[in-house]
């Protein structure tokens, strides 16, 4: 089946006249919509952020006081746009930008305002979806933490292979974080989602708080169908049928996605989301959303794609982001740099912070569909993987049937939001790319990572318990003579450094070597007395992949594993 994923490109108009040409990819009729990005942000108020956010953002280390991503668009450039009479759509402080709808002649104005930076088109996309409903029944009843007895049903096999369910025995079901999903609408009605935890809702399309269908008149009569289905993969709750990972999670729910033939959603609506969410307190945002018919593979570099730039924003004020690699693997393109993107990852999963899912079956083998990385700089691409073919959800459309065909990374993706909640319960005061870090360092093939599988399959518990089992431990494991650190930080990028104490008089060398044993850097060649040296590796212009750090201290040797994540 294919996802629901975006399309779009990047075209920048920063001088000169606006072509009709040029503007294409934005066109609605005889109108065109863009992004409008500004200069500066002078003389701008601060947003108003939830305290929650607020206590996410100082967990991972980021200043929230006068933070620049905070303030407004300046409201005399929003005015002086609204007096050329045109639709603004979206407004994003993050972008310092506007999505709006206007004619051509309407945008060579405005592209002479002094203080605007640039313009570009807003694109359309395009999907699809494969379903296939059975009808099965049951009851619902909430477990409290002391209650072990969880009968999963035909959701079973999903659960065991990313060992949920031993987390969940362990009492943790995702409870004290707060999940921001991104997808087409939620029929809340389905007894899946009778216990779930909501928060708060909005439909980006209609710009009302309805994440259902509404009517005929605004919504698409299968408007709710994906959306349905995969927030159920996630945080559904349905004894002998299905329970999702983070079925103790709170929930924001985005309705973001279009799924009219005729007038289908953009960008902005996925910005806006992200915004949105972070505002609220979001630990965590699982989106199924591909942007790739606009852009090249050649743009897959991780600073490029609008909504890749927002993920990397969102990620920098301490989300984690996950999202669907692709659906697209094939024969890969002639030439890279002209679009569409085919067998690669699309945007926004070439970003630098996000993680990336590719879809497996029941036995672990990877999807003949699920797009395959490099990124175009050369990084590993997708992280991780989880079973995405034959999962089961809900059924849309109705109030208690399931499917048990759901098959795309679509489906993989909330399954990895999941465990991230479960690990970011067990351990709260972990940081985003802490998360990050044990998912993919505990991963099924965390020590030989590749474009296909990424690090692997996850494994929850092992997640969970990363802090206490990854590396050695000064004074644990070591050689008598010398005392060596964990590599920090792992994975790393640029730099990676080891704390060695020598107990004894004699000569250290330490030396990187890559997976197949070949010699990559000599960091330290010299004899030393009793004393603690800091030896730091910094990995420019070496491509992603897994290192070995080698101390060798008067022919004792030590080996501890460090990967290069670009």
């Amino acid at each position: 089946m294919k996802l629901f994923f975006l399309l779009i490109a990047a075209v920048s108009f920063m001088q000169g006249q606006i072509s009709p040409e040029q503007m294409e990819p934005g066109k609605r009729n005889d109108q065109y919509r863009a992004w409008v990005y500004f200069k500066d942000k002078a003389g701008s108020a601060q947003a108003n952020i939830s305290e929650r956010a607020r206590q996410r953002r100082s967990k991972n280390n980021i200043q929230s006081d006068n933070l620049w991503l905070d303030l407004k668009i300046p409201n005399d450039y929003i005015e002086t746009l609204k007096e050329l009479n045109i639709i603004i759509r979206r407004q994003s402080r993050w972008l310092n930008a506007v999505s709006i709808e206007t004619d051509i002649n309407t945008l060579n104005t405005i592209l002479k305002f002094d203080f605007v930076n640039k313009i570009e088109p807003v694109h359309n996309f395009v999907k699809g979806s494969t379903i296939v409903p059975v009808n099965e029944n049951g009851t619902n009843q909430i477990p409290n933490n002391n209650q072990r007895d969880f009968d999963y049903g035909n959701s079973f096999t999903q659960i065991e292979q990313i060992n949920c369910h031993t987390a969940h025995e362990a009492g943790y079901f995702g409870q004290g974080v707060r999940i921001l999903f991104l997808d087409t609408g939620y029929m809340l009605s389905h007894v899946a989602f009778d216990s779930i935890n909501l928060i708060a809702q909005y439909d980006f399309i209609n710009n009302d708080d309805n994440t259902a269908n509404e009517d005929e008149d605004n919504d698409n009569y299968q408007q709710d169908r994906h959306g349905t289905g995969m927030l159920s993969i996630i945080a559904g709750y349905y004894p002998g049928h299905l329970i999702g990972p983070a079925f103790q999670s709170e929930y924001l729910l985005a309705k973001t996605e279009d799924v009219s033939s005729e007038t289908q959603v953009e960008e902005d609506n996925y910005v806006a989301a992200l915004e949105w969410g972070e505002g609220l307190g979001a630990d965590v945002t699982s989106s199924s959303l591909g942007y790739l018919d606009w852009y090249s593979y050649c743009d897959m570099d991780g600073n490029t794609a609008v909504t890749t730039i927002a993920v990397d924003v969102a990620s920098s004020l301490g989300m984690l982001c996950v999202t669907s690699a692709g659906n697209w693997a094939s024969t890969p393109p002639e030439d890279p740099c002209q679009p569409p993107i085919t067998h690669y990852i699309s945007a926004p999963a070439d970003a630098d912070s996000v993680i990336a899912v590719g879809a497996v079956n029941s036995s672990g083998i990877i999807g003949s569909f699920s797009s395959r990385g490099p990124t175009y700089d050369g990084r590993i691409k997708p992280e991780v993987c989880a079973m995405g073919i034959g999962v089961v959800g809900a059924s849309p459309g109705t109030q208690n049937d399931f499917i048990t065909v759901y098959s795309g990374t679509s489906a993989s993706s909330p399954l990895i939001s999941g465990a991230a909640a479960l690990i970011m319960s067990a351990n709260p005061s972990w940081t985003a790319m802490q998360v990050r870090e044990a998912m993919m360092m505990t991963a099924s093939q965390h020590e030989n990572p590749d474009n296909t599988y990424g690090y692997g399959i996850v494994d929850i518990m092992a997640a969970i318990n990363y802090g206490q089992t990854a590396g050695v431990k000064p004074g644990q494991g070591n050689p008598a003579d010398f005392q060596i650190s964990t590599a920090y930080p792992n994975p790393f990028n640029p730099s990676v450094s080891v704390d060695i104490t020598a107990a004894v008089v004699g000569h250290l060398i330490v030396e990187v070597l890559d997976i197949n044993g070949r010699m990559i850097s000599t960091l330290y060649n010299e004899n030393v007395a009793l004393s603690t040296h800091k030896i730091n590796w910094i990995a420019d212009g070496i491509p992603s992949g897994l290192y070995f750090i080698r101390s060798t201290l008067n022919g004792r040797s030590h080996i501890q594993k460090a990967t290069l994540l670009k």
